[in-house]
Parts: structure tokens; sequence; C-alpha cells
């Protein structure tokens, strides 16, 4: 679709075609409404944020290491897990369904319309698993981290708990957000038709650096390598909220006066701090 018919950016009313809201604008108007209000209602330009190319570049490496069995039978990784039932999912459309930056522009891509807001939900997905034995789809997300570069003392096991909210109440839940997407992506895919199940996975790798000596390569200093751990870890998502959140976005968008941020939004902070701020010496 030509993107002068698409419903973009800022909500408009008389706009006759579906406003298109990704899974991050969704995730923003849970986590703070007001800044989704100024983003999607009044127009106001997000910032620019620094691009994570190095993270970027592990999920397309990663999904080129199950792009050899895809289609045919499990991974190596799926196997070491247990996982000798699935296999990573083959589909036509699978390509359109990565690509997150144009997830409107066509039917085909990874989107669903919710008519009864005239909203075009979708984004990209990193990858699907498929059961070999009763055709249920897995979505799969992958996440690449570093507990070493964290400067952690012990780095946390790689498993279900690593998903988890963290035990200290004080301490924002920065997963929580994952664990949205996957439910997003399950609920978008079962509007497209698929028997989708409830358990996702998250295929994390995790660089290394204790007891390594470095990254260069001794007989070709102009290479470099980088260790990591791997893991896939199941993740039991319910997308039962999902429909709501659309409902609540549309009405956000459609009101006329800004809408109060939340207690935890940085950018309010800095806003208040700004606003009564004087020179201290």
């Amino acid at each position: 679709m030509p993107s002068k018919y698409r419903h973009q950016g800022a909500f408009n009313p008389d706009h006759e075609y579906p406003f298109e809201l990704s899974r991050g604008a969704i995730d923003l108007s849970i986590t703070c409404p007001g800044c989704f209000w100024l983003e999607k209602a009044a127009g106001v330009k997000k910032q620019d944020s620094i691009p994570f190319t190095l993270n970027s570049n592990t999920d397309v490496l990663l999904k080129r290491d199950q792009d050899q069995y895809r289609g045919e039978r499990p991974s190596p990784i799926m196997i070491s897990a247990g996982l000798e039932h699935l296999r990573p999912f083959a589909h036509p459309d699978l390509e359109l369904w990565v690509d997150s930056m144009n997830f409107g522009k066509t039917d085909r891509h990874f989107n669903t319309l919710h008519e009864a807001t005239n909203i075009k939900f979708g984004g990209g997905l990193d990858d699907v698993f498929e059961n070999i034995e009763t055709g249920e789809l897995h979505i799969v997300d992958y996440k690449s981290t570093s507990q070493d570069g964290s400067g952690k003392a012990n780095p946390d096991p790689l498993d279900e708990s690593f998903l988890q909210p963290p035990t200290d109440p004080k301490k924002r839940d920065f997963k929580a957000g994952y664990r949205r997407q996957a439910e997003m992506y399950q609920w978008i895919l079962r509007r497209k038709g698929y028997k989708v199940s409830d358990t996702a996975y998250f295929l994390y790798v995790d660089a290394l650096s204790r007891g390594r000596n470095g990254m260069l390569i001794d007989q070709d200093p102009h290479t470099a390598w980088m260790e990591f751990e791997a893991q896939i870890i199941p993740y039991e998502g319910n997308d039962s909220w999902v429909e709501g959140a659309l409902f609540s976005a549309k009405e956000l968008v459609q009101q006329e006066e800004p809408v109060p941020h939340a207690d935890d939004c940085d950018k309010a902070r800095w806003l208040r701090e700004a606003s009564t701020a004087k020179k201290k010496y």
C-alpha cells in the first residue's frame, strides 16, 4: 500500500484508513500514557535513541542459525534443550513478518486489523518455532546480554527465573516489556489464523568475559571473536490483556488534553526538575 494511503504517525480522526500502531507503541501506552499521547496524539517527535546495532546483528545471526534447519528438523540447540519436537517454522511470508519497520505495509506483513478500534496493530517478530507433531506455533524472541559486562558478581542462570520480575520491588522490571512483547505477538499470530501455543521461547545469548584473555585472533589480529553462553528459555504467556490495551490506546489518542505521565517516567521527572532548577553555586 502506498504511504499516502497509510494512517501513520499522529492520529487523525478524519483519516479513512486504519491507524497503525506498533507493538512498541502499545507498550509505551502501558508504561507511560503521557509519552504515548505526546507522540501519537500531539505528534511530538520522540527523541532519537542510540541504535543497538550489535544486538540487532546477533538477532540476524541467530536467525541464520535456524534457517539451516527451517521446515525440516530441529536445530542443535533445540535438541540440546529437549525440544526435539520443534523445528524452525517455514513460511513464505516469514521475511515480511521480521520486517518491523514496514509492519503495516501489506496484509502479508506481521499485523492484524482490530475492527472495533480501526487499529492496524503489528510489529516485527524474530522467529517462529513449529511443533512437528501438532503444527502448533511458538513465538520466538532473540535476546543478547552480557552479565559479565554489567559488573554482576554472580551471573543469573539463563532459565525461567531470568525472565521473571525482580524479587526486590524497588528495582525496575526491565524484562516486563519482553514478556508483553511475546504475548502481543501471540495475539497477532492467533488473529492471523494460526494455532499458537501459550509457550513462547527466548533464545538468549550472554556474552562472556570472565576467564577470557581477549577478543583478537593472534593468527589474524584484524579478526575478533566474542564467546556467548546460549540457552532457550520458555515463557508461558497470557495474551488476554492485549485487546483491552488497544481500546485504551484508542481512547488515549482521542483525548484533547495532555495525559498525565507515569510516576516513574524518566522524561517527566527530567521536565519537572528542569522547570524548577536553579544554579547551585
